[in-house]
Order: structure tokens, then C-alpha cells, then sequence
């Protein structure tokens, strides 16, 4: 049996990196899914893509900071599939400016995008997934929301989103719906990634102690997991998909430089 047999799961950001990964999977695990993204071209030929392959899936234009667009992104959910199951926020955007250098107008669109635009997917579509019977939303916040990074607007929007998932795990309990948020670290072959530059790449791999990169297909397997009934008694939980680096980055570090230190001393 399919893990999400009979569910209808709508992702946002759907048109590049993990959320491709997360369509790609819910189809093949037996989903209906509304995929949306401000990248028409792309969502457009990946619904087309999974159809062929025999899936359920379309696609909508949706700016993820607009709450017509939720309730406009709802409604059609509802009338192509006939209910809502899963909620998987995923689009996001990231301004790379610190505290000085930040503008005014990079604040407001990275927490409109980041931090609004989860607020209203949870606001409009957990009555439609109370009423289908229950179900699970995934917030896709990042290892930013765990720790600093460098990029002030992303920082407080994913530190936001972590937050705001505690609250609805709080509030849409009660309506049978499951809330948790997963933050991935460095994750190959998505826009943030290729945006943060090769030495960026180069440092963040040497402090994770995998010394590797991930892949958009290991968060899209996390996600499913939390989407689907094997994960009925987990909600509020913050999991990070970082090979090791937040549980233990900064003491890996800190004894490669001991051990070079203490060999510097020897010799």
C-alpha cells in the first residue's frame, strides 16, 4: 500500500530543488498534489511531467505572502481533489545580507515569503484538512532557525517559523492535525545553495562532521515521513537534516583545531 494512498497534499515552492523532490515522492507514495511556485514555467512542466507518469498533480502560480492567493490556492485545491490533507511549506527566498547591509525592502519580503507566507498556508488550509479528517503540515525551516547564520532576514524568519510551528502544534491538535518543522543544512543542488557560493560550500562541508553535502531527496524522504501515518505521534518536533553539523559541528572543529595545534607544538 502507498504511504500516502488517498491523501491530497499541497507544496509550496514545488518548482525547484527539495520541493520537486517532495512532489516527485508524494506521487509515486500515491498523493494527489497541488504543487505552487512564482516559477510558472517550471511548475507547469513538472505537474505535466508527473501526470504522464501517471500521477495526480497540478500546478498554480502562487505568491506564498499573498492571502488571496491562499484562499484563491485552497479553493482550487478543494474542487480539483476534493479535500487537503497535508500542507508542506516550502517555498522560501533569502535576502544573504547581514544586519548593516540589510535593506528595509529585503526584511520585508524575506518575512513575507518565510514567515507570513507559512502563517496564512496554516491559517487557510487547516480548516480544509480538519474537515477532510485530520492530517499533518510540515514547515521547512532550516539549521538557521537553530543556530546563527549570517543572513539577518533569513535568520529571524526561520527562528519565526520554529516558533510558529509550536504554536500550531498548540492550536490544531485539537482538529486532529500534526505540526512539525524540519531544518535542513547545507543541501546540494537547490537555489539557496548554489546562491551561497563555492567557498561558502567549501566551509560549511568541512564543519559537518558527514563532510559531505545533502540532497534535496533526503529531506523530500523526511518530509514524507512526517506527512504520512507512520509518524502519528510526533508533532512540535524541530529535526534537523544537516549530517551532524548542529548537534556537532562546532566541537568537531574545535578538536580538528586541537589536533593541529598539539601537532604544531611537536614539531
Amino acid at each position: 500500500m502507498p504511504r500516502l494512498a488517498g491523501k491530497v497534499a499541497l507544496i509550496t515552492g514545488a518548482a525547484g530543488g527539495q520541493g520537486v523532490a517532495e512532489a516527485e515522492l508524494f506521487v509515486r507514495e500515491g498523493a494527489a498534489v497541488m504543487l505552487t511556485d512564482v516559477d510558472a514555467a517550471k511548475g507547469e512542466q513538472l505537474a505535466a511531467r508527473l501526470r504522464e507518469q501517471g500521477g495526480k498533480a497540478r500546478f498554480l502560480v502562487h505568491d506564498a505572502s499573498s492571502e488571496q492567493a491562499w484562499i484563491d490556492t485552497v479553493a482550487a485545491t478543494l474542487a480539483a481533489f476534493g479535500g487537503l490533507h497535508i500542507l508542506v511549506n516550502n517555498a522560501g527566498t533569502i535576502a544573504r545580507q547581514g544586519i548593516v547591509n540589510t535593506t528595509v525592502e529585503a526584511w520585508n519580503r524575506t518575512l513575507a515569503v518565510n514567515l507570513t507566507g507559512p502563517l496564512l498556508g496554516m491559517k487557510h488550509c487547516a480548516p480544509a484538512i480538519r474537515d477532510s479528517g485530520g492530517g499533518s503540515i510540515v514547515n521547512i525551516s532550516s539549521t538557521a532557525g537553530l543556530t546563527a547564520h549570517d543572513d539577518a532576514a533569513y535568520t529571524a524568519s526561520k527562528w519565526g517559523l520554529r516558533g510558529l510551528t509550536k504554536t500550531a502544534v498548540l492550536q490544531f491538535s485539537p482538529w486532529n492535525i500534526r505540526v512539525n518543522s524540519i531544518h535542513p543544512g547545507q543541501i546540494a543542488d537547490t537555489g539557496f545553495f548554489q546562491s551561497g557560493g563555492d567557498a561558502f560550500a567549501q566551509a560549511a562541508r568541512a564543519a559537518i562532521p558527514l563532510h559531505r553535502q545533502g540532497t534535496p531527496k533526503e529531506c523530500a524522504d523526511l518530509v514524507l515521513f512526517l506527512a504520512s501515518d507512520e509518524s502519528s505521534f510526533i508533532s512540535g518536533a524541530e529535526i534537523a537534516v544537516d549530517g551532524g553539523y548542529i548537534a556537532a559541528g562546532l566541537a568537531g572543529l574545535r578538536n580538528r583545531v586541537r589536533d593541529e595545534y598539539a601537532k604544531s607544538r611537536e614539531t
